[in-house]
């Protein structure tokens, strides 16, 4: 089984505004790092049942990542499942803080054995923390600089 990741950060800004960001699925490119490209598969853009295919890349090594949202509670939680190669689960979720937001991102991910399966895991979990620590790095920029 692989091991969490688990990593939380606070915003200086009011939980509305952290939400409108992470719920714009589309827009995930423009602040993670390791996604190149999101195509949503259907019309839904939001809430659960909502599909999509995201480009991803880490270093040289390239993947289909195919996630089906299974949890939405609007202002709150978004939370994906890997369908793709790489299976799994990955889970926002946001909270008002005395002074702006706090956000928490989990995640859990088993590779295939052709990718390496437990092995890999073990040695994506530092680089894929560093990845995503780097990216909610730029979505709190992000947040920030576009108002409270």
């Amino acid at each position: 089984m692989a091991r969490p990741i688990d990593l939380t950060i606070t915003f200086d800004a009011r939980p509305d505004r952290v939400w409108a960001e992470l719920a714009d699925l589309g827009s995930h490119p423009e602040w993670m790092s390791d996604a190149a490209t999101v195509r949503f598969i259907g019309e839904q853009r939001t809430g659960v049942g909502t599909r999509i295919v995201a480009a991803t890349r880490v270093g040289p090594l390239k993947a289909r990542d195919v996630m089906n949202v299974v949890e939405w509670v609007e202002g709150r939680t978004i939370a994906v499942e890997h369908v793709g190669s790489v299976k799994g689960s990955g889970r926002f979720e946001i909270r008002p803080i005395s002074d702006g937001t706090e956000m928490t991102w989990h995640e859990v991910l088993r590779f295939p054995w052709w990718m390496g399966g437990p092995v890999a895991e073990w040695i994506a979990g530092p680089i894929l923390r560093s990845i995503w620590t780097g990216s909610l790095e730029r979505l709190k920029r992000r947040v920030e600089l576009s108002g409270h």
